[in-house]
């Protein structure tokens, strides 16, 4: 930056490491920027094709193994306890080992999970791969997220984040098109289901083999000294400027890039998260997205059981494959809200900001779940008229959810930390935030057969006033900041 110091939060930033960082943050986009969002979307897209085929995959496996109610909830909550497990561990060792090697390993793990799901001969075997499952996601998450936040321009970095989560409502509708498929050329007592679940190794080997020839991130190798590395790869993103990049490196040697509201005396680590400069984001970054998640995982993983429970339709089939196709079809429908909404959250993020669409999301929820429980409660009226009302409180509350809450609760946690603890921070918001979700999918059903399916959504419309309510108290505004200036003086607290 004309060889003046940057000084962020009482620190001098080297102008060297300033100029590197510049060059990320100005650049156009470039095939390479684009290659590197594909390539990040391994663990949001296997989120949404493995949420979706677990449910769509439950009413076949259950007679199968004669399954009581408690092992239902058992499974389906492995799948998301296995990413709090996944998030926690992938954060740290992405933070400590380098973002590419981790988002290599969460491919093979997924590999081996999906594997494993399709040939179990039983139910424990079955529940122990969807836990592998879900600690390959949740490696993902906080990893590719922090490598994509990190390599793109901070112009495009907002849009090309929540084209990133956008990819979890493709993986819902790719779950939804095979279950179709399937589903209809199914016969009763086969092993469709097998195949189902074995759909998600040809999604995983894609990303296992384009993640190998991927670039270190930039940021990381900075923030740990290895200077020399940061510009060659660099030099993909500007190779005009080789020269100046060749000589910032030599300039700068072992010298580690720390801009952080704590002091460089700091080690950066859990502590920093609680530390009083960072404690106010890690609510912001943890409490809605666990409320979030208690709702979005609760009702999207049991789409298909709760549009069975809400219809009231005496021409509906009898057969456990009927039923299962039907409401996989109606599961469809509504999920193209997702779609649409992420799409939507493409445009509406950077233009409103992060806090601003998460708050507009919850209140769409609300009102999303607020048409659900008036159908729940008030069967008066002709069946088509029920199961309409039905259908367009999903579709609300799918639309304003990836619209605003799920996008912006994935941005926010790599924006809200240093780059020395970026993974981990976005780690610990997801471990949170699928405890949430763990909890929902185990008690779900047990609150659905003890209390009915109006107290299932009197809670999801509690959590998501709890959500709004949250992000609301904590708020911190920091739109069109690059990373560094995140963490500056001039953002406020």
């Amino acid at each position: 930056m004309n060889g003046k110091s940057l000084v962020l939060a009482g620190q001098t930033v080297h102008p060297d490491h300033a100029a590197m960082t510049g060059i990320l943050d100005t650049s156009p986009m470039l095939p390479l920027h684009y290659r590197i969002w594909a390539l990040s979307t391994g663990g949001t897209l296997l989120s949404g094709v493995s949420m979706f085929l677990l449910g769509v995959t439950l009413p076949l496996v259950i007679p199968r193994f004669a399954m009581p109610a408690s092992s239902v909830g058992m499974m389906a909550a492995m799948l998301m306890g296995g990413t709090v497990i996944g998030a926690l561990l992938g954060g740290h060792l992405a933070d400590r080992w380098g973002r590419k090697p981790i988002m290599i390993s969460d491919m093979i793990v997924l590999m081996a999970a999906a594997t494993l799901a399709a040939f179990a001969p039983n139910a424990t075997i079955l529940t122990q791969a969807e836990l592998l499952v879900g600690i390959g996601v949740g490696m993902d998450f906080p990893v590719a997220s922090s490598y994509l936040a990190e390599f793109m321009p901070q112009g495009k970095r907002g849009r090309m984040m929540a084209a990133s989560i956008a990819i979890q409502s493709i993986g819902m509708l790719s779950g939804a098109a095979l279950a179709i498929l399937w589903l209809q050329h199914a016969h009763s007592g086969d092993e469709t289901w097998r195949w189902l679940l074995a759909a998600e190794i040809l999604v995983v080997f894609p990303y296992l083999i384009g993640r190998l020839s991927l670039p270190e991130s930039v940021r990381w190798c900075m923030g740990h000294g290895r200077n020399a590395e940061a510009a060659s790869i660099l030099m993909r993103i500007a190779p005009d400027k080789k020269m100046q990049l060749q000589q910032l490196a030599k300039n700068l040697g072992r010298k580690k890039h720390h801009v952080a509201k704590t002091s460089p005396g700091h080690h950066l680590g859990l502590a920093t998260l609680f530390s009083p400069e960072y404690r106010r984001r890690t609510l912001l970054v943890t409490l809605p997205w666990f409320f979030m998640d208690v709702a979005t995982y609760g009702i999207g993983l049991f789409t298909t059981i709760l549009l069975g429970s809400l219809q009231d339709n005496p021409l509906a089939v009898s057969s456990t494959l009927s039923r299962d196709l039907g409401n996989a079809l109606d599961s469809g429908k509504v999920d193209f809200f997702l779609l649409l909404g992420s799409l939507l959250s493409l445009w509406v993020i950077p233009k409103l900001g992060r806090i601003h669409m998460q708050l507009i999301g919850f209140i769409g929820m609300i009102l999303g779940m607020g048409l659900l429980l008036d159908a729940a409660l008030h069967k008066q009226g002709t069946v088509n008229m029920h199961y309409s009302l039905t259908l367009a409180g999903f579709m609300l509350f799918n639309l304003f959810m990836t619209m605003g809450p799920n996008a912006t609760t994935f941005i926010l946690p790599t924006e809200m930390y240093p780059t020395q603890v970026r993974a981990f921070g976005a780690g610990f918001a997801a471990a949170v935030a699928k405890i949430g979700a763990t909890i929902s999918v185990f008690l779900l059903p047990l609150i659905q057969a003890h209390w009915g399916i109006s107290a299932v959504l009197a809670l999801m419309i509690l959590v998501s006033l709890l959500g709004l309510g949250f992000t609301w108290i904590f708020q911190v505004q920091g739109h069109g900041k690059t990373l560094e200036e995140h963490h500056g003086p001039e953002v406020p607290k």
